[in-house]
């Protein structure tokens, strides 16, 4: 049975990684709504391309939406006259660019165009002229997909926004080329499209770890409508509600055996807060590009609290803010024992006030945003990145919203 699975509100269970029904689930095919294939592909976790050679082309499974981010690391070569990175709308011949993002280097005015190409014509060029990417540097370019444009976010620092000229449902592939040489490239659904609970494919088919389910999922199918065209003048003239029970009670029914011993899900409902302590399964593991992000408020009466980044046996990342010492501790439990405290930096937050952590998974190292400002680099103790798997967070704060 593959792991990569999403359930549709039919009962289906769909793998994602085959674009088909799981043959060894007992799914009656023609039962799922296709609307829902596309719901499932967007919540799929798509594993992040890895020092591609340049240039290259890729696809953006489930395309784009609003909320969705793509991160690339790298570096600019030292000798790069100009590098672009599309998100475009294929990948064949010459396909439509919704965003054409250009560094350019003159050696004396170095310039970022922005621009789209539609329909085999180039519209009008965006320019900005202050440019955090030069010549020879490492980077972290983050795509945000907002509702009405794209924000660049370049080294954790808003770069700059660019309005939608095309759907951002057209786009489905990425392309970089250039004077870059590119690490990764990291593709995060929003918190939307994750609800951390267990799928009930775990207990009815053995799948040996949680999968995690779009919470779209989980809404109900209405009952089976009556085909068209079989009694509906008489189904307009005569109304009687306790007949319609009836009906509706004897297709439901139905679709239970049609659908064999798996049934649908119940309705899932989100939760209203997050529950103290916190801790959620890092799907896939980390990698250079993934990141990872919380927020909520301090409480009042905050003495400490901590984020871990943990693997099977031990800690790789504990960020431990001390409001009383007035300090943030970083460290590692390697072979259960603590490392040395790295304790240099200053103290981003206060009691009763609300908070952004955001931690990016680099090659080297770990940077930590606080509130859009970088604040603390920790150079990686434990270096096998795909098994630090667990994110915790425990203390005295009140979360209200987990990204992963």
């Amino acid at each position: 049975m593959c792991v990569c699975v999403c359930v549709c509100a039919c009962g289906c269970v769909w793998c994602l990684c085959k674009a088909a029904v799981c043959t060894s689930a007992p799914c009656v095919q023609q039962l799922c709504v296709p609307g829902w294939w596309r719901s499932c592909v967007e919540m799929a976790f798509q594993q992040p391309f890895l020092n591609p050679r340049i240039p290259f082309t890729g696809c953006i499974q489930g395309g784009l939406f609003e909320g969705k981010s793509i991160t690339l690391t790298g570096r600019v070569l030292p000798g790069a006259e100009r590098f672009h990175v599309n998100l475009q709308c294929g990948t064949k011949g010459s396909p439509d660019v919704a965003l054409h993002f250009n560094p350019r280097y003159s050696g004396f005015f170095d310039v970022v165009v922005c621009n789209t190409f539609q329909n085999s014509t180039w519209g009008s060029e965006e320019r900005s002229s202050k440019m955090s990417l030069p010549r020879g540097s490492s980077f972290t370019l983050t795509f945000l997909v907002n509702r009405d444009s794209y924000s660049v976010i370049v080294n954790g620092t808003h770069f700059l926004d660019y309005l939608h000229r095309l759907s951002i449902s057209l786009v489905n592939a990425i392309y970089v080329e250039g004077g870059v040489e590119i690490h990764s490239i990291a593709f995060q659904n929003p918190a939307t499209a994750c609800v951390p609970q267990p799928a009930f494919i775990q207990q009815s088919y053995g799948v040996p770890q949680t999968a995690f389910i779009q919470q779209a999922t989980f809404v109900q199918q209405p009952v089976f409508q009556q085909p068209r065209g079989q009694n509906r003048g008489r189904s307009r003239r005569h109304h009687n509600p306790k007949q319609q029970q009836q009906q509706q009670h004897h297709h439901q029914q139905q679709q239970k055996q049609h659908a064999g011993l798996y049934q649908a899900p119940p309705p899932y409902s989100p939760p209203q807060a997050y529950v103290m302590p916190y801790k959620t399964i890092i799907q896939g593991g980390l990698y250079p590009g993934r990141t990872i992000t919380i927020q909520g408020l301090v409480n009042q009466d905050a003495n400490r609290f901590c984020i871990n980044l943990r693997f099977n046996s031990g800690v790789a990342f504990h960020f431990n803010p001390r409001l009383n010492d007035n300090q943030v501790v970083r460290n590692s439990l390697l072979q259960e024992k603590w490392g040395s405290e790295e304790r240099n930096g200053g103290m981003p937050f206060y009691r009763g006030q609300p908070f952004t952590v955001t931690i990016i998974c680099e090659t080297h190292c770990y940077r930590i945003m606080v509130n859009g400002t970088q604040m603390f680099t920790y150079i990686h103790r434990y270096t096998l990145l795909q098994q630090i798997d667990i994110l915790e967070v425990e203390g005295n704060v009140s979360l209200s919203s987990v990204v992963v």
